[in-house]
């Protein structure tokens, strides 16, 4: 089985002059957990997800361990000023991607290897689809 039997094609995409809160709103509708992000030309330049938005609203591990309590409520009523970014800001910028080519398998390594759940299908570097683990699940079960 090929990437391309099971990829979607219909992908929600975000620009990385979009801003956060629009860019959570079309995750939290569709109920996708993180989008590639492309240029005009269709080009793959980043992925943001829940995860990079949720990590720029939170303190990192090593402040959390300090001594001194978090304000983690406070921190709460700052996330509207996380969603006031530009995606460009919080994205991902290095992205690994498959060709609609490649064997299923291949892609479940992949993801595997660089602990993602989620994988642009790309033909120089253009976005043509996108595969998820789920995908995978629902193809092979």
């Amino acid at each position: 089985m090929l990437v391309k039997d099971i990829m979607t094609t219909a992908v929600k995409t975000t620009a990385p002059d979009a801003g956060v809160g629009e860019t959570a709103t079309v995750m939290c509708f569709n109920k996708i957990s993180g989008l590639p992000v492309t240029d005009k030309d269709n080009n793959i330049v980043g992925v943001i997800s829940e995860k990079d938005v949720l990590r720029a609203m939170y303190p990192d591990m090593e402040e959390y361990m300090q001594d001194r309590p978090v304000d983690l409520e406070k921190l709460e009523y700052e996330y509207r000023d996380v969603l006031h970014m530009k995606v460009e800001r919080l994205m991902s910028k290095k992205v690994v991607t498959v060709s609609p080519e490649a064997p299923v398998l291949k892609a479940v390594s992949v993801m595997c290897a660089h602990r993602i759940r989620r994988i642009p299908v790309a033909i120089d570097n253009k976005l043509v689809g996108i595969i998820s683990m789920g995908d995978v699940h629902k193809a092979i079960f």
